[in-house]
This record gives structure tokens, sequence and C-alpha cells, in this order.
């Protein structure tokens, strides 16, 4: 299974709620590898920049490979340090060739969008794109809630099985 963690999200957004983004799918994912399954985890961003915000910009890095052992201190700098948006990516965004870098700037580092598929490279089909970080979101207010989202998503997925299900 793959997954693409956005880190992207607003500067109004509680550091509370990106720290309790992380944790859940860290443990999910465990409990996806210990079934025998393959994760693959990216982290990236996807922002529309230019001054009428048309141009697409986006950047993806793996966090994790299927092949290798889940590292769930990695998995959680990836979906939920502050510093994985702030410094990493606004990094790569500065640091990416020039025209794209002056689009990023000139849109004070563009519009949050959310990630696509089409963002991963051409060889990964039907990966699952978690949804970006918008301050209000109810489901990342505290751990309990964060975990009761991502259980639901990944027994949606069939990943994993429903409470009580044997």
């Amino acid at each position: 299974m793959t997954f693409l963690i956005p880190s992207v999200y607003g500067h109004t957004t509680p550091h509370d709620r990106v720290r309790n983004r992380g944790p859940a799918p860290a443990a999910l994912c465990a409990a996806i590898g210990d079934a025998g399954h393959g994760v693959e985890i990216w982290s990236g961003y996807t922002s529309r920049a230019g001054p009428d915000d048309s141009e697409p910009c986006s950047a993806v890095a793996r966090v994790i490979s299927s092949g290798e052992p889940l590292d769930i201190g990695r998995l959680i700098f990836a979906a939920a340090h502050p510093a994985m948006l702030r410094r990493l990516w606004f990094s790569v965004g500065d640091g990416g060739d020039a025209g794209t870098a002056a689009l990023l700037k000139a849109s004070q580092y563009g519009i949050p969008q959310p990630c696509r598929p089409a963002d991963l490279p051409a060889e990964i089909t039907d990966p699952y794109v978690f949804p970006y970080l918008r301050p209000g979101d109810p489901q990342w207010q505290a751990l309990d809630t964060a975990l009761a989202r991502c259980r639901g998503m990944f027994t949606d997925l069939g990943l994993i099985q429903p409470r009580g299900a044997g």
C-alpha cells in the first residue's frame, strides 16, 4: 500500500494538530506491516503559485520504501513535525529551479492544495492520498480522534479489520 502524506498546512494551523497527525498513521502502518502488507510512504506538497495562482508546483520524497523496515521516527517526522514543512519543504522549494522558486516566493510560498496521485512517480498506481491539514480539521484535535480517523480510513481500505471482527 502506498500513502502520500501532504506536509502542507496553513500558518494558522496549531502545532498540536500537526503533531497529532503523526502517531495515528504510524501506529496503523505498523499494524499493516505486522499483518504482512508492504507499506510505502511519501511526503510532499502541491501548491498553486504565480500571479493568478494558476501554476501548479509540487514535490514529493519517499519517506519509507515498501521493502524496508518501518521507521516509526522517520514516519512521525514526515507526518507530524512542524519542521518538515517549515524547514525541509520550504528549502526544497527555494532550492528548486529559479523559475519555480520565484513563483513560490511571489505567492508567499503558494496556496496549499490537496496532493494528487499524479504528484507521485508514474509507476505508483492507486495510492491513498491523505488530505492536507487544515487549521479547523476536527479529526486532528486530539490523539484519540486522530487514531479513530485513521482506523476508519484503513478499515475502509480493507487493510485492517474492524474492531471486534475475528
